[in-house]
């Protein structure tokens, strides 16, 4: 059942807004998954929604949720950043989830998903899982040209292979996205990551997950790579191998 969390406004002219969250609470010593969607993505989506009913059938615990400007949520998609974005999950965390977490990043979430451990306590985060990762994208997503219109201000338009109308990229979020690169140095993280990657992905290049795990602090890295994988990860293959890393996981 989806619930709503009213946060204050983020920074001077924006609105207050509210949070579309979905959650179900742990067992008595289990840790909830967190589920982070990618980029204009919600959690309606296949996989979050077969990872909410994996978690219902063991007991574990597992939070949803719709970023501001997308899904649910209210605010403007123009105004959301990285930054912004994983701030909402830490408050939806702090407020609804005692316990420990495993964060599970979709695409433009498995970046988010770096950002949320890196700031949450030591200890807190019992594991991480990138589907398709994405971090640093608005570093290599872009072409040169791409990149000058968005720090001029302007947004950057392309083809949406997932819908009708073209994906939209704001100015607000590439220049967040450019201060919280990550891959350039140590990614202070020491718990254990799963990274299942495509090879097929047309969007995130498959060798981007052996550089965030090479970027990785963790001495407890594994990379699955599928080889017939696309982007979406979300055949019923893909899904049963998401499930396999989030219960060894939830067992670190």
């Amino acid at each position: 059942m989806i619930a709503h969390h009213d946060l204050p406004p983020s920074a001077p002219g924006l609105p207050a807004c509210r949070i579309a969250y979905c959650h179900k609470p742990a067992a008595a010593g289990e840790a909830t998954v967190v589920f982070l969607p990618g980029y204009m993505s919600d959690m309606a989506g296949s996989k979050a929604q077969a990872v909410l009913a994996w978690t219902q059938d063991i007991g574990a615990g597992c939070l949803l949720l719709d970023y501001s400007g997308c899904g649910a949520s209210s605010g403007d998609f123009a105004d959301g950043s990285l930054s912004l974005w994983r701030d909402e999950v830490l408050a939806l965390i702090e407020a609804h989830v005692p316990g420990p977490v495993v964060l599970a990043g979709s695409s433009m979430g498995g970046w988010l998903m770096l950002l949320v451990a890196l700031a949450l306590p030591a200890g807190r985060v019992r594991g991480l899982l990138g589907i398709a990762a994405a971090p640093d994208f608005t570093q290599w997503g872009y072409s040169p040209a791409q990149q000058r219109e968005l720090a001029a201000g302007h947004t950057v338009f392309e083809p949406n292979p997932y819908g009708p109308e073209p994906t939209p990229t704001h100015a607000r979020f590439w220049a967040d996205g450019q201060a919280n690169l990550l891959l350039g140095g140590a990614i202070a993280y020491d718990g254990p990551v799963h990274l299942l990657q495509g090879q097929a992905d047309a969007d995130v290049p498959w060798q981007t997950a052996l550089d965030l795990a090479a970027a990785l602090r963790s001495a407890q890295v594994q990379v699955c790579l599928v080889k017939d994988g696309d982007h979406r990860l979300s055949r019923e293959g893909d899904i049963a191998l998401i499930l396999s890393a989030l219960r060894q996981l939830l067992a670190a």
